[in-house]
C-alpha cells in the first residue's frame, strides 16, 4: 500500500503541475462551464482513449497519458465547480484554486486508500482498458444524474463519481508507467 501511495502522489504532483501552469496561461476560464459541459469534456477524453485502445493507433500526437491527466484535472474542476455553485466569481486567485485542488485530491486519495484496504488493490490485476471502461460508465452515470436534475434515489452523487474517475485515471497512469 505504501508503494501505491507513493505512486499516487507522483501522478498527482505531475497533474497538479500541469493544472497550475495551464491556470497561469488561461486563468480560470473553466468557471464558465456547467457540470454537464465538464461531463461532456471528460466523455470526449475517455472516448478518445477507448478509440485508441480499440484501433491500436492514433492520428493526433497527444498520447493516452495526457488524456488520463486531463480526466484527472477536469474531474477536479468538476468537484471545485460543485463546491462553488453559489460563488459567481469567474477569476479565482492561483493560491485559492491550488488549495481547492489539494483538498479535493486529498479526499480522492483517502477514498482510494479506504477502497484499497477493502479490495486489496484489485486494480493492479485489471487491464488499463477496463479502467477506461469504468471511467466511461461513471460518466454515463453522471449524465443520468444530470438528466434527473441531480436527484438520486439510492446512488452516490456526482461528486462520488468524479472522485472515482480521478482514482481510475491515476491507476491507469500507474499501470502505464509500469509497462
Amino acid at each position: 500500500m505504501n508503494k501505491t501511495s507513493t505512486q499516487y502522489d507522483k501522478v498527482i504532483n505531475a497533474c497538479r503541475d500541469i493544472f497550475i501552469k495551464k491556470m497561469k496561461d488561461y486563468g480560470t476560464a473553466w468557471r464558465i462551464l456547467r457540470t454537464s459541459s465538464i461531463t461532456d469534456q471528460l466523455f470526449i477524453k475517455a472516448q478518445r482513449i477507448r478509440n485508441i485502445e480499440d484501433k491500436g493507433n492514433q492520428k493526433i500526437d497527444d498520447d493516452i497519458r495526457s488524456e488520463y491527466i486531463g480526466i484527472i484535472n477536469y474531474s477536479v474542476i468538476g468537484l471545485i465547480q460543485l463546491t462553488m455553485k453559489t460563488d459567481s466569481r469567474m477569476e479565482l486567485p492561483v493560491e485559492e484554486v491550488s488549495k481547492l485542488y489539494d483538498t479535493h485530491v486529498a479526499e480522492a486519495k483517502k477514498l482510494m486508500e479506504n477502497k484499497n484496504h477493502d479490495y486489496g488493490e484489485a486494480w493492479r490485476d485489471m487491464r488499463v482498458s477496463s479502467l477506461t471502461d469504468l471511467i466511461l460508465m461513471k460518466l454515463l452515470r453522471i449524465k443520468q444524474i444530470e438528466d434527473n436534475k441531480g436527484e438520486t434515489i439510492i446512488s452516490e452523487g456526482i461528486d462520488a463519481n468524479f472522485n472515482d474517475m480521478i482514482n481510475y485515471a491515476i491507476f491507469a497512469l500507474i499501470k502505464l508507467s509500469e509497462k
